[in-house]
């Protein structure tokens, strides 16, 4: 069973950065995915950023690529998000999952595949 703690969130204004942390315990994150996930008030989780397992390959979304980096480090099972040129509709709770998987290069950023949660962290940025 893996268990998954995000940290790092708080209040920022527009143009702002924070640093997001997701402590892994229970299992080591060598062979998991690990997805970063995002849900405002009214609206559905959405991915926005993942890493895969072996060879630490990201993926963005859209909405954040240029702005958001993801990274990993297997040694103290941790995965990270900063998160720069912070907006207002970047304001949801964020929260990081793991998706057993593997395979070089592979992420997902569908909500479904992922069988672990944290907890959520809450982001709200200003204008």
């Amino acid at each position: 069973q893996v268990q998954l703690v995000e940290s790092g969130g708080g209040l920022v204004q527009t143009g702002g950065s924070l640093r997001l942390s997701c402590a892994a315990s229970g299992y080591s994150l060598e062979h998991f995915a690990i997805g970063w996930f995002r849900q405002a008030p009214g609206k559905e989780r959405e991915g926005v950023s993942c890493i895969s397992s072996a060879d630490a390959i990201p993926y963005y979304s859209d909405s954040v690529r240029g702005r958001f980096t993801i990274s990993r480090d297997n040694a103290k099972n941790m995965v990270y998000l900063e998160m720069n040129s912070l907006k207002p509709d970047d304001t949801a709770v964020y929260y990081c999952a793991a998706d057993y998987l593997p395979l070089q290069g592979v992420c997902r950023l569908s909500v479904n595949p992922y069988g672990y949660w944290g907890q959520g962290t809450q982001v709200t940025v200003s204008s």
